[in-house]
This record gives structure tokens, sequence and C-alpha cells, in this order.
């Protein structure tokens, strides 16, 4: 633009192709990209069936994610960006996001594997992927894309998965449904790996676990338990007896600090001790355990330990020799702890007692050698000015936490000492660490790839979900030459007289419900999150701004009156000179596209909107005297088809 940019001018983003698509702010930062508004509107209005639906669709393990998600949706919800303003017009807070994971659980009791059996379960899948304009959900558009020939299915290759984990499990499902016959081995005695043997079952329902791989082995997928490969199975074996090898791991060895006294009786790594307590194995606990980590895997190794205590007769349930005191130690201070803020709120009330701000120097031990207690010393600052972890510690300041069970949950790391035999061509970068091709999850081995934990480090299992659906993908043109070509079409459509429930815009969050801390503690198996009811679901999901619909305004009906202006009630619009906007290129672009030839900016006027103060509530188009302002829904169609 011809004028001189200064700090004064507003900056401001020209809507391109695919803007509107990109509002859905949910959808967008779920890593299997499952349509979030899609079902939370659905379950506003009472569509339960089709809410499971749409959240199954991409996700084979929507009902455990329902329950522990680690929710990037609700990180990225319009909702908890929207200002909630003062009586005076002054700025109080941001909202909250929706509760977009209690939703998805909602839903899932209803309709998923917890209400229905696999089976039904597919059928209603498979209806649905029959269905003209079923569902734009992927499992319903590779459905489609297969009935109607644009698909060409492998031939029932072998393909082998080490490790039934999320990430394992993810990729057998979706291998499954592109032809293949997957199967997938597991040394564990049961299927789902950490989500069997690290979740907690006071957070994730064993039962439920088994019912969603049972869908997954319905369609089409074998599990083998209790089979260890480079032990019971070699890797070359693998490699001669399937067309490709999927390595799925994930991080399961517990990592060490590498402490004086740290090797001996009673320190056990946190995920060790929770596979023993998940498989009902005993082990070796005192009577005051100190946890060291401040993540979520610190809290439910704490959280699991709590309920092994014999704190009182009423705690004793499933009880192990021992317990009295559980302590939870980590360098951070409480605001700066990694772990999220439920697990925080929920530890406190179960009675573990937290140390903020301390790193351990020994463990120490008695002559007899066993545990006395642990030497530690102030952590005065974590992360360095560059959020770089570099601990600064003050040496003055050192006391001794006495203790006879130190659990360590600092991290976890993978084992692939199994590559040995058969494996030796698949480099690493560091050990345990192959090195992997980035787009296509496949090792310097021919046809063998990895996905989860050992693709992208650990991460959230929604992260473990996406990769191993991923891989499958990259199997798939690996061994049958062909692409996986996925196209998305946006349809816009006019909504005439849209209107929102009545005070939407002031619902606060709804808590989920819990059980009492006393009534918790009963056992391993008593859920701590009970779910929202149908009326607590409906009010909640009505909060959705329900992103995939804006205001469009058309150029050549208005009138610059600014009725829309003063109707907002969030003061998302403005109505100001184009001399005064900062958009770049893109902007002149875009205003000499639409008024062609020469222009000078103080003799034009634009109306600008700020996406995150906008509620959708349509005021603007009802205000409007000109009907310049249309309420329309932008839909992203995919299709699938092999070439």
């Amino acid at each position: 633009m011809a004028r001189t940019l200064d700090a004064a001018l507003l900056r401001v983003e020209v809507p391109g192709e695919g803007y509107h698509r990109g509002l859905v702010a949910c959808q967008t930062a779920c890593p299997v990209h499952t349509d979030a508004r899609g079902y939370v509107r659905a379950i506003a209005e009472g569509r339960f069936e089709e809410a499971y639906l749409i959240a199954r669709g991409p996700n084979p393990f929507a009902s455990i994610c329902g329950r522990i998600c680690g929710a990037p949706c609700e990180t990225n919800c319009r909702r908890g960006r929207v200002p909630r303003v003062d009586d005076d017009g002054s700025l109080v807070a941001h909202d909250r996001p929706v509760a977009i994971r209690a939703l998805k659980r909602f839903v899932c009791e209803r309709f998923g594997p917890e209400a229905r059996d696999p089976g039904d379960v597919l059928e209603s899948l498979r209806a649905r992927g029959e269905l003209d304009g079923g569902g734009p959900e992927e499992l319903a558009a590779i459905l489609r894309a297969a009935a109607r020939g644009r698909f060409d299915p492998a031939r029932g290759e072998s393909i082998a998965i080490i490790g039934a984990g999320p990430a394992g499990l993810s990729a057998a499902h979706d291998l499954a449904l592109l032809g293949f016959r997957p199967v997938v081995y597991e040394t564990e005695p049961v299927a789902a790996g950490m989500l069997a043997v690290g979740v907690p079952a006071y957070r994730l329902p064993r039962e439920l676990i088994r019912r969603e791989v049972a869908v997954i082995e319905a369609l089409g997928a074998t599990i083998r338990c209790g089979v260890t490969i480079g032990k019971d199975i070699s890797f070359a074996t693998l490699r001669r007896e399937h067309a490709a090898v999927l390595v799925t791991v994930g991080a399961k060895s517990s990592r060490g600090l590498g402490l004086p006294g740290e090797q001996g009786p009673r320190v056990h790594g946190g995920v060790d001790m929770l596979r023993a307590i998940s498989l009902g194995e005993r082990i070796d606990l005192g009577s005051r355990v100190l946890v060291i980590g401040g993540g979520n895997v610190a809290f439910d190794v704490a959280r699991t330990v709590v309920r092994q205590t014999a704190l009182d007769v009423a705690r004793t349930a499933r009880r192990v020799p021992g317990g009295g005191v559980v302590s939870l130690m980590s360098l951070e201070s409480l605001e700066e702890m990694p772990a999220d803020t439920v697990e925080i709120v929920e530890g406190d009330e179960e009675g573990i007692q937290r140390l903020n701000g301390w790193g351990p120097i020994e463990i120490q031990r008695a002559s007899d050698g066993s545990v006395s207690g642990v030497l530690v010393r102030r952590c005065q600052r974590v992360y360095d000015d560059d959020r770089r972890f570099a601990p600064v510690f003050d040496d003055a300041d050192r006391r001794v936490i006495p203790c006879d069970t130190v659990l360590l949950a600092v991290g976890q790391a993978p084992n692939l000492a199994f590559l040995a035999d058969g494996g030796t061509d698949v480099e690493q970068f560091r050990p345990g660490w192959p090195k992997v091709d980035p787009k296509t999850l496949q090792t310097t081995a021919q046809g063998v790839f990895v996905a989860g934990d050992l693709a992208h480090g650990t991460r959230l299992l929604i992260d473990a979900v996406a990769s191993g659906k991923a891989a499958a993908r990259s199997i798939y043109t690996h061994v049958t030459g062909r692409q996986l070509i996925v196209e998305v079409t946006d349809t816009h459509a006019v909504i005439d007289g849209y209107r929102r429930e009545r005070g939407y815009e002031a619902i606060r969050r709804a808590s989920m419900p819990t059980l009492e801390p006393e009534h918790r503690l009963a056992s391993q198996d008593a859920v701590v999150e009970i779910g929202y009811g149908e009326l607590q679901a409906r009010r909640e999901a009505s909060r959705c701004l329900d992103c995939g619909v804006a205001p469009v305004f058309d150029g050549s009906r208005c009138v610059l009156c600014g009725g829309c202006v003063d109707v907002c009630p969030t003061q998302c619009l403005k109505l100001v000179a184009l001399s005064d906007l900062d958009g770049g290129i893109a902007l002149e672009r875009a205003v000499r596209s639409e008024l062609g030839g020469e222009f000078v900016p103080d003799d034009h006027t634009a109306i600008v909107k700020d996406e995150d103060r906008c509620i959708r509530c349509a005021l603007c188009a009802v205000r409007c005297p000109a009907d310049a302002i249309a309420m329309e829904r932008t839909t992203a169609c995919t299709s699938w088809r092999s070439a």
C-alpha cells in the first residue's frame, strides 16, 4: 500500500481458500482431524447416535479418548478465547473451552462398544458409509470410495505389527479397512499396551478397553498376546513371513536418574509399578513412598499407590504389603508442573503430599541396604529464558526426605533388543531410537516401518492413533504400489433463519462430576469421573460456537450504516478506513480485485471482524437493513481414491 506502515495500523488477514475451514479450531488441533464441532452440535440438538458416528469415524479409540485424551481440541477451542465482558464493558477474563472430551464420553457410553456389541458398532459405521452424503468423516469416506470403485483394496497381504498399543492397533484397524490381514504381536498378556498396563483403572475401566479392542478384531485384525519378538519369534522370521513389518513397541521402559543408591531394593520405575498393579502382581511397597516426577505419569503412580496403601480400614481393598504416606516431589513449582491441573487437584484431594521445587541428589540407604530417605536440594529455576530445561539449584538449601520406597516417574525409553536378529539394517540415531522418514515412517530397512513413540517421541494418545493411521497408509503404498489420494472440497450453504439457543453465550462450563475422595480410594477400579447426564451434556454442548458457521458480508449490498457494529455483543466488528489497515500485499490485491484499477485508500471503508470475539450469534445478520449479511455454513467433504 502507498502509505508508510506504522504501529498504529490494524493488522488484518485477508480470507483465502480454506479460510473458514481453518476457523474450526478444534478440528484443526486434533491429530486425526475429528470433527468435534460436528458431534458437539449434534449432542446439543439431541442427535446422539449421529454424534457418536462422527466422533468414531476417524478414531478407532473414540471411547477411550472420551476418558483420557489430552484433548488438544479443547486447548484450541475458540470458546476459550472469547472475552468475557463486565457490565461496564471492561474485560474480565476469557471464557473456558467447551468440555469436548467429556461430551465424547457421553455419546460413546450410549452408542459405542460400552453399550453395544462390536458387530452392531461396525454395522452402524458401515451403514453411514453407504449413504450418499452420509458424513464427511474418514471411515465413512473410505467405505464409500470402496463401494464406488474409486479405491482398490489390497489383496489380503499379511502385515506384522509389533506392539498392541494405540499406534499398533490403530494401524491394524486401518490396514484391515485397506484390505490387508494385520497380525499384531504383543508381549503382555493383554492387548492395548500402556492403555491396559500403564493407565490406572480408576481413569480407564479395563472392560472398556477390551470392548474397544474387540471392534478392531471384528474388522479382521488378529492379536496374539503373550508373544515376545526376539524370544518367541525372531524379527527375521517376521520379515520373511509378512509383506511388511510395523514396529510400535512404544517407550515402556522406565528411565533412571543415575543417582547414588538408585540400584537396589525398593527403588522402582513408575511405569513398572503401574504394570505390576494392572496385572495383579505384588510389588514391595513400604509405609513411606516417595514418587519423583511432576507429570501426569507421576500422578498416575502416586494416586495408584494411595489406593494401595492402608491409610485406614476403608482403603484396604486389594492392598499390598505396607502402606502409609505417599509424597510426590518435582523440580517444578506448582505453577510450572507439567501435569494437568485436574491431576494435581484430585491428587491433593486424595491425600498426596506435594513437595515442589526440590531435586534429588542421592537415595540414602541404611546399613542393611534398605532405603532410608532421599537427599534433595532446592531447585531455584527449572528453565532458562528460552524455556529450555536448565535447572539451577541452591546447594546450601538441602534436606533429607524420609522414605522407604522410591518410585521414579521421570520418563521412559523404548527397548529394541529384538532387532539383533534380522533387524541390523534398521539404523538408529541413538540407542533405542531408529532413523525414520518423517513423511512415510519407513526406517532404513526395506519394508520396516515404525509408528507412535518410536517415530515421534512420547506424545498424547491421540498422536499415537494418528501415527498408526499414517503408517497404515504408507504400508498400503509400499505393498501395492498405489497412492492413496485424499481430496477435500469445501461446500458453502446459506442458513436461512439461523438462530442459537437462548442464553448460550452466558452458560459457564459444566464441571465433570466425580466421586468423593473417600469413595475413590475404596479400590483401584473405582472410576473417579462419573460423566455427564443428558441434560448436562446438551447444555454444555450448546456452548459450542459452531465455528463452521460464519457471517458473510456482501460488499455490493452494504450501505455502511454501522448497524452490525452497533448490535455486536462482543464488539468483534469495526468499520475502518482502508488506510488504517495493514494486510500486506494480500490486502492490496484483494481490494484492487474487488474495486478494479487505481484507488485511494482513504476513500474506501472496510468491515473488519475479530474471529476470536465472534460468537456466531447472527445479530448482525438480523440487524442488517440491506440483507448484506448471511449466515453461511462451510463443510469440508472428504473423498478417497487410489491411483
